[in-house]
């Protein structure tokens, strides 16, 4: 079985929105050290985390979140 890790797009996401971390951190709830750590990919957010983060960005969860190989 292949080990996955979890990819993001959310620099990019944030960019396209003109976000700042602290901002998103804001909207979704979170601290900006934790939308740090998932950008950075230290830390796998909950599925309800994940989902908030596509709704602001409005892409599906896909464009933000997708498994990759090490």
């Amino acid at each position: 079985m292949n080990d996955h890790i979890l990819v993001n797009t959310m620099k990019v996401q944030r960019a396209k929105k003109d976000l700042t971390q602290e901002q998103l951190a804001e909207l979704v709830g979170v601290t900006r050290k934790t939308i740090n750590s998932i950008e950075r990919g230290h830390f796998v957010p909950s599925t309800v985390l994940a989902l908030k983060i596509a709704r602001i960005f409005e892409v599906p969860l896909e464009e933000v979140f997708y498994l990759g190989t090490p």
